[in-house]
């Protein structure tokens, strides 16, 4: 076990090939058809940084507390230098790193980059998905208006629902996995505190040190291959493909400042929706998470808890076990699950809503 436990380290972690000479200079990227795919993980890593930039900027002036904490997010949009550029940089951003990693999972599945001796590089971007899904969650209620708040309770909620198709022994966990994290009887100032730890403190902490093993073994293991046939023609990673990528993140800068310059983030909620949040209100209409957990939303509005739960964790560990499961599968099979897996996320994503008033006007 020992020997297997070594053989495995060596193959995934090979020491002759840890320098600059074989992990930058003598390092080739593959050209074909999928080759564009390769620079999405680089957009990702770019508004990973942009997030960072703008989230340290807007730390000087936000106060997280439930008495606070809007009104801090109101002054650094309306009267901050470069405030509202700012905070919908980091907004824009946000989704934008989101959307990128997702796509970038999927370009690397139906690429099959988990292959031999790849799977510690798939796995911690796995990982780093579902980060990035917990820092969208966690970011939401920080600027505690009623859209965040009252959507944190429905997330929070969710998650006490498990114990009721769990075990009696084993029942009352969600609950207190619940209270843990709201920190209190009901979402305040715990929670609120607890959120703004785990956002700025705690899973960027874990995202640095994923992304550092992520990125390390890329630059071990090279690109990979990305398609069946054999590939003819490759490109140096430095410079050929770095002032590529970086050419890249320079045109994407442009198009983030404009949008940012010219289109509050807020600007797709109602006035009610962005209010600052009142504990003893009713519940505005139009609660619903951002756009990037519509897949698992619509689904909970349309099929059992018990359903989408199972799906949703099964997904999880097939995810995580795609390097063994997927070991023997061609690329052209991962290309079609691939634009299936697309083609869910894209119909819930814009036609959940519609989807949701048919399936609930024909019951």
């Amino acid at each position: 076990m020992f020997r297997a436990f070594s053989d495995f380290l060596s193959a995934r972690f090979p020491v002759e090939k840890m320098n600059f000479n074989a992990m930058v200079a003598k390092k080739e990227v593959p050209v074909h058809k999928m080759s564009w795919a390769y620079y999405l993980g680089g957009l990702s890593l770019f508004f990973l940084i942009v997030q960072v930039v703008t989230g340290l900027m807007l730390l000087f002036y936000y106060e997280p507390t439930v008495s606070d904490a809007h009104a801090s997010v109101e002054f650094i949009t309306k009267h901050v230098s470069g405030g509202a550029l700012i905070r919908n940089m980091h907004s824009w951003s946000a989704s934008a790193m989101i959307f990128c990693v997702m796509a970038h999972m999927l370009t690397a599945f139906a690429m099959k980059a988990f292959e031999r001796p790849r799977e510690l590089i798939w796995v911690t971007g796995v990982i780093m998905l579902l980060l990035t899904f917990t820092f969208g969650f966690t970011g939401y209620l920080l600027p505690w208006n009623q859209i965040a708040v009252n959507a944190t309770k429905v997330g929070l909620q969710s998650i006490e629902e498990i114990g009721t198709f769990l075990p009696q022994s084993l029942s009352t966990l969600p609950r207190l996995i619940r209270e843990t994290i709201q920190g209190e009887a009901s979402v305040g100032q715990a929670t609120l505190s607890r959120f703004y730890a785990l956002h700025v403190v705690v899973l960027p902490l874990l995202m640095f040190a994923v992304l550092a093993l992520h990125l390390f073994s890329i630059q071990l293991h090279g690109m990979s291959k990305g398609v069946d046939s054999e590939v003819r023609k490759t490109e140096k990673f430095f410079p050929d493909f770095m002032i590529k990528d970086l050419t890249l993140w320079g045109v994407v800068f442009l198009v983030l400042f404009i949008v940012a310059l010219c289109l509050p983030f807020e600007s797709f909620f109602s006035y009610p929706l962005s209010e600052p949040y009142n504990p003893l209100g009713s519940t505005p209409e139009g609660i619903k998470p951002e756009w990037y957990f519509y897949f698992l939303y619509y689904p909970l509005e349309m099929l059992p808890f018990w359903v989408v739960f199972l799906v949703t964790n099964a997904a999880v560990l097939v995810l995580l076990l795609a390097p063994w499961i997927f070991r023997g599968t061609s690329r052209r099979t991962l290309r079609v699950l691939a634009v299936v897996i697309t083609a869910y996320l894209v119909l819930m994503t814009v036609f959940g809503e519609q989807i949701y008033y048919i399936v609930k006007g024909g019951q």
